[in-house]
């Protein structure tokens, strides 16, 4: 029997043979083009031309549409602002304690007293301290601070209720001569 030799491999082969370049008029000219993929071409162009404006108004007009609903969503914020305020100046307490403090009114027989800031720039509160990042630890004695406490509670004399007072606070009774 004779030895029969195993077939080259393709990948000797192709690596044996020099490379080919291509040639793109060659290949373009083996491009046949018949009627009916004309008209195909030309549909997917019109399509296309049809679709692109399209497609920009509605990404246009979801843009429009996501800024009006910010816009819905702050405005009704303010509405609702605007309903506690109003729900606050119904409350006759919230307008005396804004006719105070704004206008400075009183009611009858009190006393009104404002106080100008007339100390010198000396006098003069300074500014406060940054707050620091840190915890402190202040060195105190507590415990001598809470015995003090209780022997000067323990030491205050203790309020004897009027006998001649009512126990409901009204007026007191005036005893009949």
């Amino acid at each position: 029997m004779a030895a029969r030799t195993a077939p080259p491999s393709r990948s000797r082969r192709s690596s044996d043979a020099p490379r080919r370049r291509v040639d793109v008029r060659d290949w373009l000219g083996g491009i046949r083009l018949s009627g009916f993929m004309i008209i195909m071409l030309g549909l997917v162009v019109l399509g296309v031309l049809v679709l692109v404006p399209t497609v920009g108004t509605y990404l246009d007009q979801q843009q429009r549409i996501t800024a009006l609903k910010n816009s819905v969503q702050l405005t009704e914020s303010q509405i609702a602002d605007l309903q506690a305020q109003s729900e606050r100046w119904d409350d006759p307490a919230y307008i005396t304690t804004q006719a105070r403090e704004r206008l400075y009114y009183m009611n009858p027989g009190e006393i009104a007293y404002i106080v100008d800031n007339d100390l010198t720039a000396a006098q003069q509160p300074r500014e406060q301290d940054a707050v620091s990042d840190e915890v402190q630890q202040t060195r105190t004695d507590w415990m001598a601070q809470l015995v003090g406490s209780v022997i000067t509670a323990g030491a205050a004399k203790t309020a004897v209720a009027d006998p001649t007072a009512p126990a409901d606070g009204g007026t007191p009774a005036t005893p009949a001569p």
